[in-house]
């Protein structure tokens, strides 16, 4: 206690086999109450299955001691018998015993330790000259801890470090041989222009075995790599050839459909998708984690329920909100489908009502995968929801094109043999860890990639308030959505989008603005196909000189570019309707 007294509380009586009565012990405070001053300590040990124990074994070695204490008669002899008392002591009659069993007195005491470490820690201090350095000292580590950069499948947050992001991921940078070898089966063969401007800007910047993916594009258009010079420099002599069979791999992208409104980053991964899918003539099949969005954001209401009263539409419907996700999946699939992918080779479905087709390798992956893994990877513990645990598998499943026997099955394809690449932000690499370490259990001995899926990683989008972490939908401040009209996206440039210029325009104009933070910037990095353009714009507003010298005329380039995108994908949505979707989501043979 903070007075110094050493006092323990019991809590009630047990009788032990002896027919001994005895108090547990229960140490109040902050202070630390050594169990001799409280009593006879014995061990329990008779009973080896429910007392004290050791188990080792394949999975765990765990040593479980437990004890109880003897209190001291009042003889003042340890172990001796207690007498019965007229009633409560005056502790225990203060004491709220409802609270014993539950964890809110462990927090509380947890608090007020705490609380009572820091105030000895002031005195300490109080008590020196150094008071100020010590504050700075902790604000400094505040700002650091706010700004460590944090990057899991559930929470992207801090400033990111991506050369950092690799090494922890263990990915490869994509470099620029990597480019040149996709420049020689894309570009040289005629099926796109130019590289994407996020692969030239380097917006993807991240992959697993995509030079695998560029050795059976090669093996299909039957030209050979690039030099390694040529890949520093030199152009490549290759011939555009019409490859013969079909693509010998499949994309596979996803959305966990959580708002009804996709946000521009929601849109950054599928304007790159459909890039590769006209660039390598390949299928693509894109999932809808319903199913996902159900089980980490669902709820449940009794009064939600059908009650079966006279008027009741749906009598027999549950309390929980399963069909709002469902409903979501079509709401966001008319945004997918505005993003330019070519129907004929693509198949969009929801895990609710495809997943019977993919459960046998669902099942596989269960049994590959242990809960210690899952546990490892993702965080999840004894408090989450079974399905948690179990959705990863059906987030894999995807990458073995054995999932799709009649969509990527049929004529020269077969699906247990294609390869599959994922492209992604580098924030979902977990789940295909995962994957990549039991791929080999899923396919034959010939797959080419040894089931292994190739992935391409993003940077994040930056939210409007700073070019930290990702942009998220809980905030309609922090993002724009593709819903928003032009005056909403004009106002939240103006208003929200950090600026890395200067605060006059004296010092704008001798210091310019920094790049990196400006979130108008690294927007147009994003949206503005131009690359002179850009280049022209960060060279100006960089040095606070010539047309795009202030945050005013960078703004006003951002809000007119995506004025155009908002426009354009708004007028291609209106064109989707639901049986449009229906007929995108219908499983059938685009290999």
């Amino acid at each position: 206690n903070n007075d110094g007294s050493e006092e323990a509380v019991y809590v009630g009586h047990i009788l032990d086999k002896d027919d001994k009565t005895f108090s547990l012990g229960m140490i109040h405070g902050t202070s630390l109450v050594p169990l001799s001053q409280l009593g006879t300590l014995k061990i329990l040990r008779d009973n080896p299955k429910n007392e004290s124990n050791i188990v080792c074994n394949k999975k765990k070695c765990e040593v479980n001691v437990k004890f109880c204490i003897f209190p001291k008669s009042e003889s003042g002899e340890d172990g001796g018998s207690v007498a019965a008392e007229e009633g409560p002591s005056d502790a225990i009659a203060t004491l709220d015993l409802t609270k014993c069993m539950s964890k809110e007195i462990r927090d509380e005491e947890g608090v007020n330790y705490e609380l009572y470490r820091q105030q000895l820690a002031l005195q300490a201090v109080s008590t020196t000259d150094e008071a100020p350095v010590a504050s700075t000292a902790t604000t400094t580590e505040e700002d650091d801890k706010k700004n460590e950069m944090v990057v899991t499948a559930f929470e992207v947050s801090g400033n990111i470090d991506y050369d950092k992001l690799i090494d922890k991921f263990g990915s490869k940078p994509l470099t620029p041989y990597l480019l040149k070898r996709l420049e020689n089966v894309t570009v040289k063969q005629g099926t796109v222009d130019r590289l994407h401007r996020f692969l030239r800007r380097e917006i993807f910047f991240s992959h697993r075995d995509i030079e695998k993916i560029c050795e059976l594009l090669e093996a299909w258009y039957g030209v050979n790599p690039p030099s390694e010079e040529e890949g520093s420099g030199m152009e490549a002599d290759v011939e555009a050839k019409e490859p013969t069979g079909p693509c010998p791999f499949y994309l596979y992208t996803g959305r966990g459909p959580s708002s009804s409104a996709m946000h521009l980053g929601h849109l950054v991964p599928f304007l790159f998708t459909a890039w590769l899918q006209k660039a390598f003539r390949c299928p693509l099949v894109i999932q809808m984690t319903d199913d996902e969005k159900f089980l980490f954001k669902g709820s449940y209401s009794s009064e939600n329920a059908g009650d079966g009263t006279e008027g009741d539409e749906d009598p027999n419907r549950t309390g929980d909100n399963l069909r709002h996700f469902a409903d979501l999946t079509i709401e966001n699939a008319k945004d997918i489908i505005a993003c330019n992918f070519i129907k004929e080779k693509t198949f969009l479905f929801s895990d609710l009502d495809y997943v019977g087709r993919m459960y046998p390798n669902i099942v596989r992956i269960w049994k590959a995968v242990t809960v210690n893994q899952v546990n490892g990877v993702f965080g999840f513990d004894a408090t989450s929801n079974i399905g948690k645990a179990a959705f990863p598998a059906i987030q894999a499943a995807p990458s073995f094109g054995s999932s799709f026997p009649n969509v990527l099955g049929g004529g020269d394809s077969n699906a247990a043999t294609l390869g599959c690449l994922i492209p992604c932000a580098i924030d979902q690499d977990p789940y295909f860890r995962l994957t990549r370490d039991i791929a080999h259990k899923l396919v034959p001995r010939h797959h080419p990639l040894q089931g292994k899926p190739s992935l391409i990683h993003s940077k994040f989008f930056p939210p409007l308030q700073g070019a930290q972490g990702k942009m998220s939908s809980s905030d309609g401040n922090s993002a724009v959505f593709l819903t928003d009209t032009p005056e909403e996206i004009e106002r939240k440039i103006k208003v929200h989008a950090f600026s890395g210029g200067q605060e006059t325009k004296k010092l704008q104009e001798e210091l310019g603005a920094d790049l990196d933070v400006d979130v108008s910037y690294q927007w147009l990095r994003f949206f503005l196909e131009d690359d002179e353009e850009l280049k022209r714009i960060g060279s100006e507003y960089g040095s606070g000189s010539g047309e795009f010298w202030s945050t005013g005329k960078v703004k006003a380039k951002l809000v007119q570019v995506l004025k155009d995108l908002v426009s354009e994908h708004q007028a291609r949505r209106d064109d989707v309707t639901e049986e449009v979707v229906k007929e995108w989501m219908r499983e059938r043979c685009i290999a």
